[in-house]
Protein backbone atom coordinates (compact mmCIF):
# COMPACT_ATOMS: atom_id res chain seq x y z
CA UNK A 1 0.00 0.00 0.00
CA UNK A 2 2.93 2.34 0.79
CA UNK A 3 4.77 1.90 -2.36
CA UNK A 4 0.90 2.85 -4.26
CA UNK A 5 0.93 5.66 -2.01
CA UNK A 6 4.74 6.66 -3.05
CA UNK A 7 3.32 5.76 -6.67
CA UNK A 8 2.28 9.82 -7.65
CA UNK A 9 4.92 11.37 -5.41
CA UNK A 10 7.59 10.07 -7.54
CA UNK A 11 6.46 10.10 -10.64
CA UNK A 12 5.44 14.06 -9.75
CA UNK A 13 9.48 13.91 -8.91
CA UNK A 14 9.94 12.44 -12.19
CA UNK A 15 7.91 15.10 -14.84
CA UNK A 16 9.59 17.78 -12.64
CA UNK A 17 13.12 16.43 -14.02
CA UNK A 18 12.17 16.11 -17.14
CA UNK A 19 11.02 20.03 -17.59
CA UNK A 20 7.29 20.02 -16.85
CA UNK A 21 6.66 22.16 -14.54
CA UNK A 22 3.07 20.99 -13.19
CA UNK A 23 0.83 23.63 -11.58
CA UNK A 24 3.33 25.97 -10.20
CA UNK A 25 4.16 29.40 -11.28
CA UNK A 26 6.95 28.95 -14.09
CA UNK A 27 8.27 31.83 -16.23
CA UNK A 28 10.50 29.25 -18.28
CA UNK A 29 6.66 27.29 -19.10
CA UNK A 30 4.91 30.54 -19.54
CA UNK A 31 8.02 31.26 -22.62
CA UNK A 32 7.66 28.29 -24.27
CA UNK A 33 3.96 28.64 -24.59
CA UNK A 34 4.45 32.35 -25.94
CA UNK A 35 7.46 31.13 -28.20
CA UNK A 36 4.94 28.80 -29.89
CA UNK A 37 7.22 25.58 -28.11
CA UNK A 38 4.33 24.03 -26.48
CA UNK A 39 0.86 23.79 -27.71
CA UNK A 40 -0.85 23.16 -24.20
CA UNK A 41 -0.86 25.83 -21.23
CA UNK A 42 -1.39 25.26 -17.78
CA UNK A 43 -2.85 28.34 -16.34
CA UNK A 44 -1.74 27.96 -13.18
CA UNK A 45 2.04 28.59 -14.93
CA UNK A 46 1.31 32.19 -14.78
CA UNK A 47 0.13 31.80 -10.88
CA UNK A 48 -2.75 31.80 -8.48
CA UNK A 49 -3.96 34.27 -6.54
CA UNK A 50 -6.06 33.19 -4.35
CA UNK A 51 -7.80 36.12 -4.23
CA UNK A 52 -8.54 37.09 -7.99
CA UNK A 53 -6.84 34.85 -10.50
CA UNK A 54 -8.14 36.57 -13.20
CA UNK A 55 -5.31 37.81 -14.74
CA UNK A 56 -3.46 34.38 -14.04
CA UNK A 57 -7.01 32.82 -16.34
CA UNK A 58 -7.46 35.76 -18.71
CA UNK A 59 -3.13 35.25 -19.70
CA UNK A 60 -3.35 31.50 -20.50
CA UNK A 61 -6.10 32.20 -22.74
CA UNK A 62 -4.61 35.12 -24.23
CA UNK A 63 -1.02 33.10 -25.00
CA UNK A 64 -1.85 31.51 -28.49
CA UNK A 65 -2.04 27.90 -26.64
CA UNK A 66 -4.14 25.25 -28.49
CA UNK A 67 -5.27 24.05 -25.37
CA UNK A 68 -5.54 25.54 -22.21
CA UNK A 69 -5.68 23.47 -18.60
CA UNK A 70 -7.38 25.18 -15.65
CA UNK A 71 -6.03 22.82 -12.97
CA UNK A 72 -7.92 21.60 -9.35
CA UNK A 73 -5.71 24.12 -7.01
CA UNK A 74 -7.52 22.59 -4.17
CA UNK A 75 -9.32 26.33 -3.76
CA UNK A 76 -11.81 28.35 -6.03
CA UNK A 77 -10.10 30.53 -8.92
CA UNK A 78 -11.87 33.67 -7.81
CA UNK A 79 -12.38 36.01 -11.18
CA UNK A 80 -13.57 38.75 -12.97
CA UNK A 81 -15.25 38.85 -16.32
CA UNK A 82 -13.33 36.50 -18.47
CA UNK A 83 -12.65 36.74 -22.53
CA UNK A 84 -12.51 33.88 -24.04
CA UNK A 85 -10.01 33.07 -27.44
CA UNK A 86 -10.67 31.44 -30.56
CA UNK A 87 -9.17 28.38 -32.08
CA UNK A 88 -8.78 26.78 -28.50
CA UNK A 89 -9.99 24.34 -26.01
CA UNK A 90 -10.14 25.08 -22.26
CA UNK A 91 -10.10 21.87 -19.68
CA UNK A 92 -11.62 23.13 -16.68
CA UNK A 93 -10.59 19.93 -14.06
CA UNK A 94 -12.38 17.56 -12.41
CA UNK A 95 -13.16 18.79 -9.17
CA UNK A 96 -12.25 22.81 -9.82
CA UNK A 97 -15.04 25.71 -9.14
CA UNK A 98 -14.42 29.52 -10.84
CA UNK A 99 -16.41 31.62 -8.76
CA UNK A 100 -17.35 35.61 -9.76
CA UNK A 101 -15.34 37.39 -7.40
CA UNK A 102 -18.15 39.24 -4.93
CA UNK A 103 -18.62 42.88 -5.19
CA UNK A 104 -17.75 42.99 -8.97
CA UNK A 105 -19.74 42.09 -12.50
CA UNK A 106 -21.28 45.50 -11.58
CA UNK A 107 -21.64 46.17 -15.24
CA UNK A 108 -25.36 44.96 -16.60
CA UNK A 109 -23.49 42.70 -19.07
CA UNK A 110 -21.07 41.67 -17.47
CA UNK A 111 -20.31 37.48 -17.85
CA UNK A 112 -18.28 35.20 -15.99
CA UNK A 113 -16.77 33.93 -19.62
CA UNK A 114 -17.63 35.37 -22.75
CA UNK A 115 -16.81 35.49 -26.59
CA UNK A 116 -17.99 37.30 -29.63
CA UNK A 117 -17.73 36.97 -32.94
CA UNK A 118 -15.00 33.49 -32.64
CA UNK A 119 -14.43 30.45 -33.93
CA UNK A 120 -13.68 26.86 -32.62
CA UNK A 121 -14.01 26.93 -29.02
CA UNK A 122 -14.44 23.83 -26.73
CA UNK A 123 -15.39 24.31 -23.45
CA UNK A 124 -14.71 21.19 -21.23
CA UNK A 125 -15.30 20.51 -17.77
CA UNK A 126 -16.78 16.77 -16.65
CA UNK A 127 -16.93 17.71 -12.86
CA UNK A 128 -16.13 21.34 -12.89
CA UNK A 129 -18.35 24.04 -11.92
CA UNK A 130 -18.76 27.69 -13.14
CA UNK A 131 -20.45 29.61 -10.83
CA UNK A 132 -21.85 33.51 -10.06
CA UNK A 133 -23.47 35.20 -7.11
CA UNK A 134 -26.92 35.37 -8.15
CA UNK A 135 -28.26 36.69 -4.72
CA UNK A 136 -26.06 39.54 -4.33
CA UNK A 137 -27.03 40.55 -7.96
CA UNK A 138 -30.33 40.59 -6.61
CA UNK A 139 -29.62 43.54 -3.84
CA UNK A 140 -29.58 47.28 -4.08
CA UNK A 141 -26.15 47.07 -4.30
CA UNK A 142 -26.60 46.20 -8.21
CA UNK A 143 -28.46 47.57 -11.03
CA UNK A 144 -31.26 45.30 -11.85
CA UNK A 145 -30.04 43.75 -15.02
CA UNK A 146 -30.98 40.32 -16.61
CA UNK A 147 -27.54 39.66 -18.73
CA UNK A 148 -25.04 38.23 -16.45
CA UNK A 149 -24.50 35.44 -17.71
CA UNK A 150 -22.00 32.68 -17.02
CA UNK A 151 -21.34 31.67 -20.66
CA UNK A 152 -21.99 34.46 -23.20
CA UNK A 153 -21.54 33.45 -26.67
CA UNK A 154 -22.25 35.86 -29.49
CA UNK A 155 -22.04 35.48 -32.97
CA UNK A 156 -19.39 32.52 -32.83
CA UNK A 157 -19.21 29.61 -35.05
CA UNK A 158 -18.12 25.46 -33.94
CA UNK A 159 -18.66 25.52 -30.25
CA UNK A 160 -18.63 22.85 -28.12
CA UNK A 161 -19.71 23.26 -24.37
CA UNK A 162 -19.23 19.57 -22.74
CA UNK A 163 -19.73 18.71 -19.40
CA UNK A 164 -19.80 21.72 -17.27
CA UNK A 165 -21.94 22.88 -14.36
CA UNK A 166 -23.17 26.76 -13.99
CA UNK A 167 -24.64 27.92 -11.97
CA UNK A 168 -25.85 31.07 -9.75
CA UNK A 169 -25.97 33.57 -12.56
CA UNK A 170 -27.86 37.31 -12.91
CA UNK A 171 -29.19 36.45 -15.82
CA UNK A 172 -28.95 32.90 -18.30
CA UNK A 173 -26.64 29.58 -17.84
CA UNK A 174 -25.61 29.65 -21.21
CA UNK A 175 -26.68 32.85 -23.99
CA UNK A 176 -26.54 32.14 -27.49
CA UNK A 177 -27.10 35.07 -29.22
CA UNK A 178 -25.71 37.90 -31.62
CA UNK A 179 -23.35 40.73 -32.25
CA UNK A 180 -22.39 42.69 -35.17
CA UNK A 181 -22.82 41.42 -38.82
CA UNK A 182 -23.20 37.70 -38.22
CA UNK A 183 -26.65 37.15 -37.30
CA UNK A 184 -26.56 34.11 -35.48
CA UNK A 185 -24.06 31.08 -33.66
CA UNK A 186 -23.26 28.54 -35.96
CA UNK A 187 -22.51 24.69 -35.28
CA UNK A 188 -22.88 24.54 -31.45
CA UNK A 189 -22.64 21.38 -29.41
CA UNK A 190 -24.04 21.27 -25.75
CA UNK A 191 -23.19 17.97 -24.28
CA UNK A 192 -23.30 16.63 -20.30
CA UNK A 193 -24.53 20.60 -18.72
CA UNK A 194 -26.20 21.42 -15.74
CA UNK A 195 -27.65 24.59 -16.10
CA UNK A 196 -28.79 24.94 -11.93
CA UNK A 197 -30.20 28.03 -10.41
CA UNK A 198 -29.98 30.82 -13.00
CA UNK A 199 -31.72 34.10 -12.67
CA UNK A 200 -33.87 34.25 -16.02
CA UNK A 201 -33.12 31.51 -18.11
CA UNK A 202 -31.17 27.58 -18.08
CA UNK A 203 -30.16 28.19 -21.75
CA UNK A 204 -31.09 31.60 -24.07
CA UNK A 205 -31.13 30.93 -27.67
CA UNK A 206 -31.17 34.01 -29.60
CA UNK A 207 -30.42 33.28 -33.21
CA UNK A 208 -28.49 29.70 -33.91
CA UNK A 209 -28.17 27.70 -36.66
CA UNK A 210 -26.99 23.91 -36.41
CA UNK A 211 -27.38 23.62 -32.40
CA UNK A 212 -27.12 20.63 -30.89
CA UNK A 213 -28.24 20.57 -27.33
CA UNK A 214 -28.23 16.93 -25.57
CA UNK A 215 -28.22 15.14 -22.21
CA UNK A 216 -28.53 18.45 -20.14
CA UNK A 217 -30.17 19.24 -16.88
CA UNK A 218 -31.69 22.48 -16.22
CA UNK A 219 -33.31 23.45 -13.06
CA UNK A 220 -34.51 25.85 -10.55
CA UNK A 221 -34.18 28.65 -13.20
CA UNK A 222 -35.66 31.61 -11.33
CA UNK A 223 -35.73 35.23 -10.63
CA UNK A 224 -37.09 37.84 -13.40
CA UNK A 225 -39.35 36.93 -16.64
CA UNK A 226 -39.76 34.21 -17.97
CA UNK A 227 -37.87 31.84 -15.72
CA UNK A 228 -37.57 29.10 -18.09
CA UNK A 229 -35.26 26.22 -18.28
CA UNK A 230 -34.71 26.88 -22.45
CA UNK A 231 -35.80 29.96 -24.41
CA UNK A 232 -35.58 29.83 -28.24
CA UNK A 233 -36.29 34.00 -29.10
CA UNK A 234 -34.84 35.46 -32.17
CA UNK A 235 -35.00 39.68 -31.45
CA UNK A 236 -35.57 40.22 -35.11
CA UNK A 237 -36.28 39.18 -38.34
CA UNK A 238 -32.55 38.79 -39.59
CA UNK A 239 -32.17 36.24 -37.04
CA UNK A 240 -32.59 32.25 -37.09
CA UNK A 241 -33.62 29.14 -35.66
CA UNK A 242 -32.24 26.59 -38.12
CA UNK A 243 -31.92 22.93 -37.67
CA UNK A 244 -31.90 23.21 -34.08
CA UNK A 245 -32.23 19.75 -31.56
CA UNK A 246 -32.34 20.00 -28.61
CA UNK A 247 -32.58 15.79 -26.87
CA UNK A 248 -32.42 13.68 -23.81
CA UNK A 249 -33.16 16.81 -21.55
CA UNK A 250 -34.77 16.93 -18.54
CA UNK A 251 -36.03 20.77 -17.40
CA UNK A 252 -36.90 20.76 -13.54
CA UNK A 253 -38.33 22.93 -11.46
CA UNK A 254 -37.96 26.02 -13.17
CA UNK A 255 -40.17 28.98 -12.31
CA UNK A 256 -42.22 29.57 -15.75
CA UNK A 257 -41.73 27.09 -18.64
CA UNK A 258 -39.31 24.24 -18.94
CA UNK A 259 -39.86 24.74 -22.72
CA UNK A 260 -40.48 27.98 -24.48
CA UNK A 261 -40.07 29.74 -27.82
CA UNK A 262 -41.01 33.25 -28.49
CA UNK A 263 -41.26 34.04 -32.31
CA UNK A 264 -43.02 36.93 -32.51
CA UNK A 265 -39.81 38.84 -33.70
CA UNK A 266 -39.59 36.32 -36.67
CA UNK A 267 -41.18 37.43 -40.11
CA UNK A 268 -42.07 35.89 -43.66
CA UNK A 269 -39.02 36.91 -44.93
CA UNK A 270 -36.68 34.74 -42.02
CA UNK A 271 -35.14 31.80 -42.89
CA UNK A 272 -37.77 28.98 -42.01
CA UNK A 273 -37.66 28.13 -38.35
CA UNK A 274 -36.90 24.22 -37.78
CA UNK A 275 -36.29 23.15 -33.94
CA UNK A 276 -36.96 19.89 -32.89
CA UNK A 277 -37.52 18.38 -29.37
CA UNK A 278 -36.63 14.62 -28.57
CA UNK A 279 -36.90 12.94 -25.73
CA UNK A 280 -37.21 15.81 -23.19
CA UNK A 281 -38.89 15.71 -19.55
CA UNK A 282 -40.26 18.68 -18.17
CA UNK A 283 -41.05 18.83 -13.91
CA UNK A 284 -41.86 21.79 -11.90
CA UNK A 285 -44.32 22.01 -8.81
CA UNK A 286 -43.79 26.21 -9.71
CA UNK A 287 -44.49 26.42 -13.63
CA UNK A 288 -45.46 25.16 -16.47
CA UNK A 289 -44.64 22.47 -19.33
CA UNK A 290 -44.09 23.73 -22.89
CA UNK A 291 -44.93 27.26 -24.10
CA UNK A 292 -45.57 28.33 -27.66
CA UNK A 293 -46.04 31.64 -28.79
CA UNK A 294 -46.32 34.23 -30.95
CA UNK A 295 -46.30 33.35 -34.48
CA UNK A 296 -48.15 36.38 -36.68
CA UNK A 297 -49.73 36.09 -40.34
CA UNK A 298 -46.65 37.44 -41.50
CA UNK A 299 -44.46 34.99 -39.41
CA UNK A 300 -42.05 32.43 -40.10
CA UNK A 301 -42.70 29.56 -41.78
CA UNK A 302 -41.30 25.81 -41.17
CA UNK A 303 -41.37 23.66 -38.04
CA UNK A 304 -41.31 23.10 -34.35
CA UNK A 305 -41.91 19.05 -33.28
CA UNK A 306 -41.71 18.31 -29.98
CA UNK A 307 -40.97 14.63 -30.37
CA UNK A 308 -41.50 11.60 -27.07
CA UNK A 309 -41.83 14.32 -24.81
CA UNK A 310 -42.96 14.09 -21.49
CA UNK A 311 -44.32 16.38 -19.03
CA UNK A 312 -45.08 15.46 -15.77
CA UNK A 313 -46.80 17.09 -12.95
CA UNK A 314 -46.08 21.13 -13.78
CA UNK A 315 -47.98 23.45 -11.62
CA UNK A 316 -49.28 25.45 -15.15
CA UNK A 317 -50.67 23.73 -17.96
CA UNK A 318 -48.61 20.84 -19.60
CA UNK A 319 -48.35 23.06 -23.33
CA UNK A 320 -50.15 26.10 -24.20
CA UNK A 321 -49.67 27.57 -27.93
CA UNK A 322 -50.89 30.86 -27.74
CA UNK A 323 -51.16 33.67 -30.73
CA UNK A 324 -49.74 31.25 -33.22
CA UNK A 325 -51.05 31.61 -37.07
CA UNK A 326 -52.94 28.82 -38.11
CA UNK A 327 -51.62 29.36 -41.62
CA UNK A 328 -47.81 29.86 -40.72
CA UNK A 329 -45.36 27.90 -38.83
CA UNK A 330 -46.26 24.62 -38.00
CA UNK A 331 -46.48 22.97 -34.49
CA UNK A 332 -45.90 19.03 -33.98
CA UNK A 333 -46.67 16.83 -30.47
CA UNK A 334 -45.59 13.09 -31.74
CA UNK A 335 -46.12 10.89 -29.38
CA UNK A 336 -45.90 13.16 -26.24
CA UNK A 337 -47.04 12.79 -22.99
CA UNK A 338 -48.72 14.83 -20.32
CA UNK A 339 -49.12 13.18 -16.67
CA UNK A 340 -50.57 15.34 -13.81
CA UNK A 341 -50.20 19.01 -15.65
CA UNK A 342 -52.08 22.14 -14.45
CA UNK A 343 -51.94 20.86 -11.39
CA UNK A 344 -52.96 24.38 -9.75
CA UNK A 345 -56.80 24.67 -8.64
CA UNK A 346 -57.07 28.37 -10.44
CA UNK A 347 -59.01 27.36 -13.67
CA UNK A 348 -58.33 30.57 -15.18
CA UNK A 349 -54.87 29.43 -15.47
CA UNK A 350 -54.97 26.23 -16.36
CA UNK A 351 -58.31 25.20 -17.89
CA UNK A 352 -57.06 21.88 -19.43
CA UNK A 353 -53.56 20.26 -19.48
CA UNK A 354 -53.27 21.25 -23.29
CA UNK A 355 -54.21 25.10 -23.76
CA UNK A 356 -54.29 26.76 -27.22
CA UNK A 357 -55.23 30.26 -26.66
CA UNK A 358 -55.75 33.77 -28.67
CA UNK A 359 -54.73 36.44 -26.25
CA UNK A 360 -54.12 39.20 -29.15
CA UNK A 361 -55.89 39.49 -32.23
CA UNK A 362 -53.84 41.91 -33.94
CA UNK A 363 -51.63 39.02 -34.59
CA UNK A 364 -53.66 36.45 -35.58
CA UNK A 365 -56.94 36.66 -35.98
CA UNK A 366 -56.72 32.62 -37.18
CA UNK A 367 -55.22 31.09 -34.71
CA UNK A 368 -54.00 27.14 -34.43
CA UNK A 369 -51.98 24.74 -36.68
CA UNK A 370 -51.13 22.04 -34.47
CA UNK A 371 -51.02 18.66 -34.77
CA UNK A 372 -50.92 16.22 -32.00
CA UNK A 373 -50.16 12.43 -33.36
CA UNK A 374 -50.65 9.56 -31.18
CA UNK A 375 -50.38 11.60 -27.45
CA UNK A 376 -51.40 10.61 -24.30
CA UNK A 377 -52.80 12.87 -21.46
CA UNK A 378 -53.74 11.30 -17.62
CA UNK A 379 -55.30 13.49 -15.72
CA UNK A 380 -57.79 12.99 -12.71
CA UNK A 381 -60.13 16.57 -12.70
CA UNK A 382 -63.29 16.71 -14.32
CA UNK A 383 -62.40 19.36 -17.69
CA UNK A 384 -61.19 18.65 -20.70
CA UNK A 385 -58.13 18.00 -21.89
CA UNK A 386 -57.88 20.28 -24.70
CA UNK A 387 -59.15 24.00 -24.61
CA UNK A 388 -59.12 26.75 -26.83
CA UNK A 389 -60.05 29.68 -25.73
CA UNK A 390 -60.05 33.77 -26.50
CA UNK A 391 -59.27 36.73 -24.40
CA UNK A 392 -61.72 39.55 -26.27
CA UNK A 393 -62.83 37.80 -29.75
CA UNK A 394 -64.57 34.72 -30.77
CA UNK A 395 -62.86 34.30 -34.40
CA UNK A 396 -62.44 30.39 -33.40
CA UNK A 397 -59.74 28.04 -33.48
CA UNK A 398 -58.15 26.30 -36.70
CA UNK A 399 -56.63 23.15 -38.03
CA UNK A 400 -56.27 21.25 -34.95
CA UNK A 401 -55.47 17.05 -36.41
CA UNK A 402 -54.18 13.97 -34.82
CA UNK A 403 -55.15 11.05 -32.52
CA UNK A 404 -55.45 11.61 -28.24
CA UNK A 405 -55.42 9.21 -25.84
CA UNK A 406 -57.12 10.21 -22.32
CA UNK A 407 -56.73 8.54 -19.43
CA UNK A 408 -59.21 10.86 -16.74
CA UNK A 409 -61.87 9.07 -14.38
CA UNK A 410 -64.24 11.74 -15.40
CA UNK A 411 -63.98 10.78 -19.32
CA UNK A 412 -62.57 12.65 -21.95
CA UNK A 413 -63.63 15.62 -23.79
CA UNK A 414 -62.27 18.91 -25.54
CA UNK A 415 -63.59 22.18 -25.75
CA UNK A 416 -62.95 24.38 -28.93
CA UNK A 417 -65.63 26.43 -28.38
CA UNK A 418 -68.37 27.42 -31.74
CA UNK A 419 -66.38 28.52 -34.23
CA UNK A 420 -63.47 26.44 -34.34
CA UNK A 421 -63.04 25.34 -38.13
CA UNK A 422 -60.93 22.28 -39.63
CA UNK A 423 -60.81 20.39 -35.94
CA UNK A 424 -60.14 16.96 -36.49
CA UNK A 425 -58.75 15.65 -33.70
CA UNK A 426 -59.66 12.21 -32.87
CA UNK A 427 -59.87 10.99 -28.85
CA UNK A 428 -60.40 7.91 -26.99
CA UNK A 429 -60.43 6.87 -23.69
CA UNK A 430 -57.88 4.66 -22.09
Amino acid sequence: MKRLLLFPLILSILLGCAGEPGNVKSEKAVNEVLEGKRTEANAAWWGFDEADATEDIQSALNSGAERVIVPNMGKDWIVRPIKLAGNQEVIFEEGIIVTAKKGEFKGKGDCLFSATGLDNITLRGYGATLRMQKKDYMTDAYDKAEWRMVLGIRSCSNVEILGLTLKDSGGDGIYLGVSGDRKWCSNIHIKDVVCDNNYRQGISVISAENLLIEDCILNNTGGTAPRAGIDLEPNNSSERLTNCVIKNCVMENNEGAGILLYLRNLSSESEDVSVTFENCRVTSEKGSGIVLGAVPDNGADGFVEFRDCVVDGTALYGARVYDKSADRMRVRFVRCTWKGTAGNETDDDNPAPLWIYLRRPEITRKYGGIDFIDCNIEDNRDRPFLAATERESSFGVNDITGTVSVKNPHGAYMNVGSNASGVTLEFKTQ
